[in-house]
């Protein structure tokens, strides 16, 4: 039943008449208990709307009809008293975050794992990793491709007076003499027992032989063993003194063309003569004498040692007996006497055992007319530590 309200004075006008609140019986009572409102406005509710709630970590949902954006009355749509046509919450302000993510297990510090990782890599291919090192951690040392070691000081790293000063006493001067005559080449101690390697063609043959230290004292050596065909001997000191400088060898298949080298040896019988190059080409053969005769030439014929290179004989006749290997090319000046002495690059770590020169001299009765015009040989170290096994088991001549 509805109900409708007169004012005094007002006259009944057929059936027009003020209809009750459309929504329930009473309705009109409630809205006499509050304040005036206006008939075309639908009432407040007769309780306070729900307030927001949380579906999902992240997601704040308001209540609403889900039919209108907002309604007139704020967050989400209509009063919670009325019907709902639609019972879903609307997700309207919703927000919605991403979850965290799993928390991840902690690993070593970079920097350090990752040295490690190069370190361990460095270990199985050499010397060719050291480059890589230097650009990880920022050292300052000279970059060689061919070795590992820095055996300069800091202080004087990638100079000629550096490498000199740090390996110079590792190299030697040999005097050898021989029923055919006597030979003066050169050496480079490698262990602190006394072990020098270097040519064969400078000891081949010799009945005794003398080895001046850098600091000029001098001591007899025995011939431990000789390898003809790679043009090599192992030599040791006889009461070698405590205290020895050793070389330390390097890595020759890291050699590029251009490097840097060093050359020291004892010319003419210049104990502990420096020059320096370059790194000309790589992989040069070069054919030697392989006969005991040979190496005397050094001393009484001219002090040249013949080779072969690209078909054509330099220093004199090489013989019938030859032996051919892989040598590097250097334009570091090198004379007679330097055979057997060292090819070292920059780091200081010895690269090559100088072997073969080229002398422009044509009468090799005459050795001052003899000179280095930048055409020289040497034996790859990696050839020479090939070969000491066997030359400490005597050699391959033995």
């Amino acid at each position: 039943m509805t109900e409708s309200f007169r004012r005094s004075g007002d006259h009944h006008q057929g059936d027009d008449h003020q209809p009750a609140h459309p929504l329930h019986p009473g309705a009109a009572q409630q809205q006499h208990a509050s304040s005036p409102v206006d008939p075309e406005w639908p009432p407040p509710p007769a309780y306070a709307p729900a307030g927001p709630y949380a579906v999902e970590p992240g997601t704040t949902v308001w209540p609403g009809t889900g039919q209108s954006g907002d309604g007139g009355f704020g967050h989400g749509g209509g009063w919670a008293a009325y019907p709902e046509p639609d019972s879903a919450p609307t997700a309207a302000f919703a927000t919605v975050q991403p979850e965290p993510a799993a928390p991840t297990k902690k690993r070593a510090k970079g920097p350090l794992a990752l040295l490690a990782a190069v370190a361990i890599v460095a270990a199985a291919i050499g010397g060719g990793t050291a480059y890589g090192i230097q650009e990880l951690t920022g050292d300052e040392t000279v970059a060689s491709s061919s070795t590992s070691t820095n055996v300069v000081p800091t202080s004087q790293k990638g100079t000629v007076a550096g490498v000199a000063k740090a390996v110079g006493p590792s190299i030697v001067e040999i005097g050898a003499t021989s029923n055919a005559g006597s030979s003066t080449g050169s050496g480079v101690i490698i262990t602190a027992d006394g072990e020098i390697i270097t040519n064969n063609h400078v000891v081949s043959g010799a009945s005794s032989i003398k080895v001046r230290l850098s600091d000029g004292k001098s001591y007899a050596a025995q011939v431990l063993g000789t390898d003809s065909k790679k043009d090599l001997a192992l030599i040791k000191l006889e009461d070698a003194p405590s205290g020895l400088k050793t070389a330390t060898l390097g890595n020759s298949d890291g050699v590029q063309v251009g490097d840097q080298v060093v050359a020291i040896g004892s010319p003419e019988g210049l104990t502990g003569t420096v020059t320096s190059g370059i790194v000309s080409a790589l992989d040069r053969d070069v054919t030697v004498s392989t006969d005991e005769s040979q190496g005397q030439q050094q001393g009484d014929g001219g002090g040249r040692w013949p080779f072969e290179f690209g078909g054509r004989e330099f220093n004199g006749d090489t013989g019938s007996s030859t032996t051919t290997y892989k040598a590097l090319q250097t334009d570091a000046s090198l004379n007679p006497g330097n055979s057997g002495g060292a090819l070292i690059d920059m780091n200081g770590n010895i690269i090559g055992i100088n072997s073969a020169m080229y002398s422009a001299a044509s009468d090799s009765s005459s050795s001052s007319s003899a000179g280095s015009v930048g055409l020289g040989f040497a034996i790859p170290i990696n050839t020479v530590k090939a070969d000491l096994a066997d030359l400490r088991a005597g050699g391959s001549d033995s």
